[in-house]
């Protein structure tokens, strides 16, 4: 900080015993705070132009801002009028800074000091309004310090009374509002000096925000030469590093080897946009891998303006920038973007893939590793930052999640470990901003330094998409006419936008097209989620299977290939489902893939050696990104797909080529009970469940190609499987190494029971209980029996995914009671039907006359549900718990019959009290007293119950009385002759005048 006490000037430079024990005036001509302020903001500009570096330059605008901020608020307290003149006012200028700072100040000068003041500084992630808002409280805080102290003074004491309070008011309130505005006037003469402070608090009024002009960061370059120079550029290694990085500009968006004939693949200055981002700093306790912790934040469009805020102002000299992303939204490219476009004038990139370096060697080995790979020199950390002169290294250390699950928790402190890094750096002159990219759904695994910052980036939106099209057609259009295929367009692309908005992914419908695929079916409509998935996977397979088959093949063998990728693919998505995670390890999967197929499965007709099975099911498919790190010499691996849906489509589709393998059942003897063969459908199928709402629509999809005869036929096989298969044990296990996760055996039963329910009801569209247990006497208690199983089984989220996805009515024939089960659709707001208590209880309704029962165990299923509650169903038991305490036996007393459900004659008081808007008609009034009235007769209440009711019940007639008009007589009678005779006397003696209808 000497050296920026000399560039500041003398007006500044305290350092030389400026701070010793002399008495100044507080706000007087000579040596004071604002003086020395007024001379510092003053020649800001000239300093700048010297400053020699971009590190220089950072520290001078630091100090320049903490200047104006102190500046700001010691001009407004000098023109204040307050009832004491401010030259009475003594006391050294170390209690003059001391003020300021809130700490002694540092002997080096004043300076050092205001670059400790803990005073709100503009930061390129905050609202500008923010800053204004916390630089308020400040000056509050600072206007209480300098009240604290005039009140030691005896000048203080000597005012009146009331002056003080004003005077104290003043200074505390009414000046920090005005400060805040003085100090937004000196910010914009700053920024006619310095332009950094524009992109430091996004103040910029530009109209650069379409798509067109955004590409490939190429304004940063600009914004970034033309603020700083440099005496000492950079030279040998520096010079190399920076030559490997501007190179990446060319190349191709893909390291594809061959793109399908006619198409170019363009490079990364041609078809890159900047992408939208969202940007917010991380607390102790945030958790940026959760959606709603991103959901208040605004989208942003200007990330060339954000990110040249970020590289000009020295937050990131302390902690690195978290940036995050979803699989193939383009973090990997951006750093590579980045590191092209920083200006040799002013910074040193250093690029690091953290899959390519050792994991297990500190920080400093793997950035020399990277240099070494880039350049090919070898050269130390300290000679490399020198070669680069006065420039600030930017270290780009790309694929921290890669990491993270290829090591586990062995680096969740990487983060504090660059920020401890960034702080040597810094301690030995040598300041370095740091950038850490991360999938977003592994951020909540890292630990967060204090006053990291997370920039995540957005998916593209229908413009950029558009604009990317456009950019590719440049590339291709001529390839693509001279093929009779039409260019890429928005309208094919629209209907499948959840893919397109992912770059990686965009690239993917984009080679999809160029190799002659079409995103229409052949009735002219645009192809489904389903159809889209089944074209994509199966194309670039067979495009693998024919690029790695050295002789021709016949079509049939083709197709043969392609379906064996498919489903090797197949089971890894199983591997990661099974997982309850959206990635495997090559650990995991060869285990997975050893315990399906056989371990060191390699045939004579395998593409090509393998290292590992692994290798033969993800190596050719670009749409599976690989994460790898290397640790004690030993490549780690794990693997997930780029959109999570490509891995539920293809479990999906195994599962039900798996029943459709049931079609093909033929005993050994005609008369043979030989159970069918599900072992692989239970291998796969017993460890998660396949009921998510986009495997429904997938699943729904895939039995849609049978036809209906199949369907009917495989839906009774299913229900045989379930029904047969669930009563039998299965001791002998076909697949005994397939074991993803360790899970209780009742539990393998329950997932894989829910499963085949489900499937049953997409074959067959509606079931019923007494289909899918065709055995059981009473469907009803093998429904009920079952879903506590299913219950039990599943994770609450899963659990819920499985009640939401089935509509259930309640039915009686001749036969006894069942339960229809039906899909339940995605728009589907209806509500679950009362439950008939005829069907509860299996009482036999009476289409004329009525009926009514009492159940007297009402205390016993108070405590048994309490036993059993989970979250939802202690949430409903908390409701009830009054009615139970208080109206315990009405609970269990019911009124059917009359062709009406039975219902409970709390159930029924409950209907009339909250009917407070006269909503019911009053034929349904009258009946729902009568019901009333009738269970009380039923349950014989005692006295105290009846005196927790009758208060209750007399207010609901009080209201009703007009509406019930010459029933209410009769409503009353019916009520009253219900009850014991005390109970009656009782009401008589407490609501003698309610209606002057009761009976004497």
């Amino acid at each position: 900080m000497a050296t920026v006490d000399r560039a500041v000037g003398g007006a500044l430079n305290l350092a030389t015993g400026g701070l010793s024990g002399e008495v100044l005036g507080m706000l007087g001509e000579r040596g004071r705070i604002l003086g020395l302020g007024r001379a510092a903001a003053r020649g800001l500009g000239d300093r700048l132009r010297g400053a020699d570096g971009r590190a220089a330059r950072t520290r001078l605008l630091d100090a320049a801002h903490t200047v104006i901020v102190v500046l700001a608020f010691f001009e407004v307290l000098q023109e204040t009028e307050l009832p004491f003149a401010w030259d009475d006012v003594r006391l050294t200028r170390r209690e003059q800074v001391r003020l300021v700072a809130d700490r002694p100040p540092a002997l080096e000068g004043l300076v050092p000091t205001l670059a400790h003041v803990d005073a709100p500084r503009p930061a390129p992630h905050l609202p500008y309004e923010d800053t204004l808002g916390a630089l308020g409280h400040w000056y509050e805080s600072l206007g209480a310090r300098i009240v604290r102290f005039l009140e030691g003074l005896d000048l203080w004491a000597r005012l009146p009374s009331g002056e003080r309070q004003a005077a104290a008011d003043t200074v505390r309130r009414t000046l920090p509002r005005h400060a805040v505005e003085r100090y937004e006037e000196l910010y914009r003469r700053l920024v006619q000096e310095a332009p950094e402070f524009l992109y430091w608090t996004g103040q910029l009024e530009h109209q650069a925000t379409r798509a067109e002009l955004r590409r490939a960061l190429a304004r940063l370059e600009e914004v970034l030469s033309s603020s700083a120079s440099l005496s000492h550029p950079p030279v040998h290694a520096a010079q190399a590093l920076a030559r490997a990085a501007r190179a990446a500009l060319g190349r191709h968006i893909l390291a594809a080897d061959s793109p399908p004939e006619g198409l170019r693949m363009p490079t990364l200055d041609e078809v890159y946009l900047d992408p939208d981002f969202k940007v917010r700093a991380v607390g102790d306790h945030d958790n940026p891998a959760d959606e709603e912790w991103w959901a208040e934040v605004p989208v942003r469009r200007d990330l060339t303006d954000y990110l040249a805020g970020a590289l000009t102002s020295p937050g990131l000299w302390d902690v690195p920038l978290l940036v995050l992303g979803q699989p193939g939204a383009g973090k990997s490219v951006l750093t590579m973007i980045l590191a092209a476009r920083l200006p040799a004038t002013g910074f040193l990139p250093v690029r690091v893939a953290l899959r390519d370096v050792r994991a297990d060697h500190d920080l400093q080995d793997q950035l020399e590793q990277a240099v070494r790979d880039a350049t090919g020199e070898r050269v130390g950390w300290p000679e490399l930052v020198r070669s680069a002169g006065t420039a600030v290294p930017v270290l780009l250390l790309d694929g921290f999640d890669e990491l993270l699950q290829t090591t586990g928790v062995q680096q969740s402190d990487f983060l504090k470990r660059v920020a401890r890094f960034q702080e040597r750096e810094r301690e030995q002159g040598r300041p370095v901003v740091a950038l850490v990219t991360s999938r977003t759904a592994v951020a909540d695994r890292a630990q967060h330094p204090s006053g990291t910052v997370a920039l995540r980036l957005e998916p593209f939106q229908p413009d950029q998409i558009k604009v990317w099209i456009r950019q590719w057609n440049n590339c291709n259009a001529r390839g693509l006419v001279a093929r009779g295929l039409s260019t890429l367009s928005w309208e094919l692309i629209a209907p499948h936008r959840r893919l397109a908005e992912q770059p990686l992914l965009l690239t993917m419908l984009a080679l999809f097209h160029g190799a002659g695929n079409d995103f229409q079916g052949e009735d002219g409509r645009p192809l489904d989620e389903a159809e889209l998935y089944e074209a994509l996977l199966t194309s670039f397979a067979r495009r693998e299977v024919q690029k790695d088959t050295v002789d021709a093949l016949w079509n049939g063998q083709v197709d043969e290939r392609v379906e064996s990728e498919l489903q090797r693919l197949s089971i890894v998505a199983f591997s990661m489902l099974n997982r309850r995670r959206q990635w495997v390890s090559s650990k995991e999967l060869e285990d997975d893939l050893g315990a399906v197929y056989g371990k060191s499965e390699e045939r004579a007709n395998t593409f090509r050696e393998p290292l590992d099975q692994a290798e033969v099911a993800l190596g050719r498919f670009f749409f599976v990104q690989r994460a790898q790190s290397i640790r004690g010499g030993e490549r780690l691996s794990s693997y997930e797909f780029l959109h999570a849906t490509f891995g539920e489509y293809l479990a999906v589709r195994l599962a039900v080529q798996q029943l459709v393998r049931l079609l093909g059942h033929r005993p050994a003897l005609s008369l043979s009970g030989e159970p069918l063969d599900d072992d692989l459908l239970y291998t796969l199928l017993s460890f998660a469940p396949l009921f998510s709402r986009q495997m429904l629509r997938f699943a729904r999809a895939c039995v849609g190609r049978l036809s209906p005869e199949e369907r009917h036929r495989l839906a009774d096989l299913v229900v045989r499987v379930h029904w047969e298969r669930g009563r039998q044990r299965r001791d002998k296990q076909p697949y005994p190494a397939y074991c993803p996760r360790l899970i209780r055996v009742s539990a393998r039963h329950g997932i894989y029971s829910a499963n085949l329910v489900m499937l049953v009801v997409l074959l067959t569209g509606a079931t019923t209980a007494g289909t899918l247990f065709p055995t059981e006497d009473d469907p009803g208690d093998a429904w009920h029996a079952h879903t506590l199983l299913w219950r039990a089984s599943l994770p609450e989220v899963e659990w819920a995914d499985f009640a939401l996805a089935l509509n259930v009515s309640h039915v009686r024939d001749a036969a006894g009671r069942d339960l229809h089960i039906r899909l339940r659709q995605e728009d589907d707001t209806t509500r679950p039907e009362v439950v008939d208590a005829h069907w509860l209880y299996q009482v036999s309704p009476r289409e004329a006359g009525h009926v009514t029962w009492h159940v007297a165990y009402w205390d016993d299923m108070w405590h048994k549900a309490h036993l059993a509650a989970g979250t939802n169903e202690g949430v409903l038991l908390q409701v009830a718990q009054p009615l139970l305490a208080a109206l315990g036996p009405l609970v269990t007393t019911f009124n059917g019959g009359e062709g009406d459900p039975g219902t409970s004659v709390v159930h029924d008081l409950l209907c009339l009290w909250l009917d407070a808007g006269s909503a019911l008609p009053v034929g349904e009034v009258v009946k729902l007293y009568a019901r009333i009235a009738a269970g009380l007769d039923t349950a014989g209440l005692d006295v105290e119950v009846g005196r927790r009711l009758l208060p209750l019940l007399c207010d609901l007639l009080d209201r009703d009385r007009v509406r019930l008009g010459p029933q209410a007589r009769p409503t009353v009678e019916a009520l009253v002759s219900g009850l014991p005779r005390e109970l009656r006397e009782y009401l008589n003696a407490r609501y003698a005048n309610l209606f002057g209808l009761l009976p004497g």
